[in-house]
């Protein structure tokens, strides 16, 4: 499996945000980071990267909790959702709901390719690797 070069994580809780990326870092699973911890400042930092505005690294993936303080996930996912990207960025929501209703409203947005129940692991982050490549193979 190739390393993605940058992979985001927007996420307010700092051990789920060192174990993730201690876990990416173990499995070569993406070359660097962006980190956030709520998603307004991530909204600021990747809404003009991912329109083109201003040039900087664009994530591959992003992992977006929907719990978080200022902006969650839900209205960061709104925030972004029809803006025109130059370069799709592959969202899995990483959260600790069993919420069968958050379960389906993630999939009600198109951009969002899986929900991913904490804590992530080795098995689930291959997964998540797995479902990217398919999806770029489409």
């Amino acid at each position: 499996m190739k390393p993605i070069d940058i992979a985001c994580i927007i996420d307010d809780d700092p051990i789920f945000v060192f174990g993730a990326q201690r876990l990416m870092k173990m499995s070569n699973f993406c070359k660097g980071f962006l980190i956030f911890h709520d998603g307004q400042k991530a909204l600021d930092h990747l809404l003009p990267v991912l329109r083109g505005d201003i040039e900087s690294a664009i994530p591959s993936v992003i992992l977006l909790d929907i719990n978080m303080p200022v902006l969650d996930g839900w209205q960061f996912l709104d925030a972004i959702i029809g803006i025109e990207v130059i370069k799709e960025v592959t969202i899995f929501v990483v959260t600790s709901s069993i919420d069968p209703r958050d379960q389906e409203k993630a999939a009600s947005y198109s951009n969002v390719k899986n929900f991913v129940v904490k804590p992530i692991s080795q098995d689930k982050l291959k997964t998540l690797s797995q479902q990217m490549e398919m999806h770029a193979n489409n």
